[in-house]
């Protein structure tokens, strides 16, 4: 049963120290509305973590709090097992933590290679960064481990062809893939994304997803995903683990077929689990495209 009933904790099973990143008991609020009550994520390395729910259930504002964008009135947020409750973002990044927004904020008249180039140092060689920002003399050409660095990223994300092309002249979809791409570049443990399908097509999701994938088969660092979406159906096809938030409070946890047919989950959904409606006709069509989905072609089982 993936119903939660203690919301204390997702499953307890793990200590925080075996985890890329891990939240318990998160209470967040907002004056007299509370976003969040007592609510728990578990992140194991490698591993893609989902995070769904209807509008207003909090899922956003638990990425802000993951992030470091929020500070929780109650609970803690660790950090392959380090306590991070109380520190900035900036030191969340520097730990191993990188995440992504619902708009993509990036410098249109860079190129997508540049884009890469500049949050690769901005990670290893911050000084370096400064300086040639300050004064331009003191541009050096490139180190062969970061052009290799650069040009792997590159081609895991299937940018190569466009690597020299500026930024603003390409379609949404790749401009994701610029973003997720300069995340990638600072060699976090952990990406957390924040609607990454929004605005594009079936063609461009499945493309994305299918890159979501690779980037975690392929990783050297044992990289996880946390990624929140309004797309169900992608969410269930791609993660190891779904979190069910609804008002704010954790519904249900667990795989994607536990989701899928969780009785309390399908009810949050079609609004009021006793009310089921008399014919397939008059049935409401959430449950259908959002639960009740066949993977895609493009999903590989196994």
């Amino acid at each position: 049963m993936s119903s939660v009933t203690d919301p204390a904790g997702p499953t307890g099973s793990a200590g925080v120290g075996d985890l890329s990143l891990a939240a318990r008991d998160i209470t967040m609020r907002f004056g007299g509305l509370t976003a969040l009550s007592n609510v728990a994520i578990e992140v194991a390395p490698r591993s893609v973590v989902g995070l769904v729910g209807p509008n207003g259930a909090g899922k956003s504002t638990l990425l802000g709090v993951l992030s470091g964008l929020l500070r929780p009135n109650d609970g803690t947020v660790w950090l392959r097992g380090e306590d991070v409750t109380h520190t900035s973002i900036r030191s969340r990044a520097a730990r191993g933590l990188a995440r992504t927004f619902q708009q993509p904020e990036l410098f249109m008249g860079l190129t997508v290679r540049e884009h890469l180039v500049l949050a690769h140092r901005a990670r290893v060689s911050p000084r370096r960064l400064w300086r040639d920002m300050m004064d331009p003399r003191s541009l050096l050409p490139p180190s062969k481990a970061e052009n290799e660095r650069v040009d792997g990223l590159l081609e895991l994300l299937r940018l190569t062809r466009v690597a020299n092309a500026p930024v603003a002249a390409l379609p949404l979809g790749v401009i994701r893939l610029v973003e997720v791409g300069r995340a990638l570049a600072s060699d976090p443990f952990v990406l957390l994304l924040d609607e990454p399908l929004s605005g594009l097509d079936t063609h461009g999701s499945e493309n994305l997803l299918s890159v979501f994938r690779r980037i975690v088969a392929h990783n050297e660092h044992d990289l996880s995903l946390v990624i929140v979406e309004h797309d169900v159906a992608a969410v269930l096809a791609l993660s190891d683990v779904v979190v069910v938030l609804d008002f704010g409070e954790m519904l249900a946890v667990g795989g994607p077929e536990e989701i899928r047919n969780d009785p309390a989950v399908r009810a949050a959904y079609l609004g009021d689990g006793e009310k089921t409606p008399r014919s397939t006709a008059e049935a409401p069509p959430l449950i259908d495209s959002l639960l009740d989905v066949v993977l895609p072609d493009w999903v590989d089982p196994s």
